[in-house]
């Protein structure tokens, strides 16, 4: 079915989907991709559920795809590290998301290219959609936006990180801190349609499990994949946006030339390559784009782009677990970097920083990395939102600082009333 008007189908369709104990929408927001199979993906209800703690969490994962060879879509919290390595999680956590949620929906509505295909569930729930009315927005309470760590603490976490750096412990770490407003009583739909058109952006997702939401504004692919191949597409590397066109290609020019930023990226990409040749045929994993310039509403972004050719002798879940949590998340050393990331940080990162997406009945799969994305709890009124960057020796903390300001901004923007 082709529908005149796409954007007024799609707030309908996840006003719809919202009606669901569980539901997950996927929003490239009309940005062209060459490794996305749909513009929009709709799944509402939920026939079967698998939510599973940090230990056998892929196993099980593994399995119930293998049962199953159908449509289904899931959270894989940053917090499955400890099922990859002798690491724990003991940071203060008020939200609680499952570190493993994967359902096979009920309904499954796609739309690609401007046509509109329903691929579970009867042709007539397009007509449920089409009759859905849209709910008028409602002024909500005033948000108390909190920070767990203030400016100066941030310095000096950050002074700590680099004495690592210069020990030679780690190289990159990428150190996050947590913005929170407790009482907090939202419409998180209103939210993310307002986070969505503040600031829409390629990965973006609204996901719902029962009393627990994702509303996710994210610019990067964790990886995916297609046919035989993988594909895996970190951000490292971010520029301010200016209203003036002229000094904005400058500010894109100027990331694109920044050897600082270069560096970074570099780092990264050599983890993920590194991660990515434990599920490789061999010699199959090479950098089709390096140090590439993307553009969105309030920043510019280094993106580069790792790919490589899946072992026929493994399963593709085993190779999504040999590449989490994503590096552009982490630091490197991996293992060293995460470690210094739950001694460093004040609260458990949960589901910020893991990922959602879908895989198909082909064995094909597509996940985000949950980054620029309000976590809300509820029934215990918390909401929770989480930015970081890059460490590296040569990195300045008051940059670094008024970075993650920049990366906060639309959300703040968002939730301001």
């Amino acid at each position: 079915m082709s529908n005149p008007d796409i954007s007024l189908f799609k707030s309908k369709a996840v006003q719809w989907a919202n009606s669901f104990d569980v539901c997950c929408c996927l929003d490239s927001n009309s940005y062209l991709d060459p490794f996305g199979k749909f513009d929009f993906i709709l799944a509402a209800g939920a026939t079967q559920v698998l939510s599973k703690p940090s230990g056998q969490a892929f196993e099980a994962l593994q399995s119930f795809y293998e049962i199953h060879k159908t449509w289904m879509f899931g959270l894989f919290s940053y917090d499955l590290k400890n099922e990859q390595e002798v690491l724990y999680s003991k940071n203060p956590d008020a939200l609680h998301f499952p570190d493993l949620f994967f359902f096979i929906p009920e309904y499954l509505v796609v739309i690609k290219n401007g046509h509109i295909e329903v691929l579970l569930g009867p042709p007539g729930v397009l007509e449920l959609i089409n009759r859905t009315e849209l709910a008028k927005p409602v002024k909500g309470k005033a948000l108390n936006i909190r920070h767990k760590l203030d400016k100066p603490a941030y310095l000096k976490k950050i002074a700590e990180l680099q004495q690592h750096i210069s020990r030679g412990d780690i190289y990159e770490i990428t150190y996050c801190q947590e913005f929170f407003a407790e009482h907090a009583e939202i419409d998180p739909l209103q939210v993310f349609n307002k986070l969505n058109a503040v600031s829409p952006t390629p990965f973006a997702g609204y996901f719902k499990i029962y009393d627990q939401y994702i509303l996710s504004a994210s610019p990067e692919r964790f990886l995916c994949k297609r046919g035989n191949k993988m594909i895996s597409q970190p951000i490292k590397g971010t520029a301010k946006r200016n209203a003036d066109p002229l000094v904005d290609e400058q500010l894109k020019l100027n990331l694109s030339n920044n050897s600082k930023e270069q560096a970074e990226n570099v780092m990264i990409v050599d983890l993920v390559r590194n991660d990515l040749t434990k599920s490789a045929v061999k010699g199959s994993v090479k950098v089709e784009e390096l140090f590439g310039i993307y553009s969105f509403p309030q920043v510019h972004q280094m993106i580069s782009t790792i790919s490589c050719e899946l072992n026929p002798e493994l399963h593709f879940i085993k190779a999504i677990k040999n590449t989490f949590p994503m590096g552009s998340m982490t630091g490197a050393p991996k293992v060293r970097a995460m470690e210094l990331i739950e001694s460093s940080e004040l609260s458990k990162r949960g589901a910020y920083s893991g990922s959602i997406g879908y895989i198909n009945p082909d064995a094909e799969f597509d996940f985000n990395v949950i980054i620029r994305t309000i976590l809300y709890q509820q029934t215990a009124q918390y909401l929770s939102f989480q930015v970081g960057g890059a460490i590296t020796f040569a990195a300045n903390a008051n940059d670094e600082y008024e970075e993650c300001m920049v990366k906060a901004s639309a959300i703040i923007q968002t939730l301001a009333h």
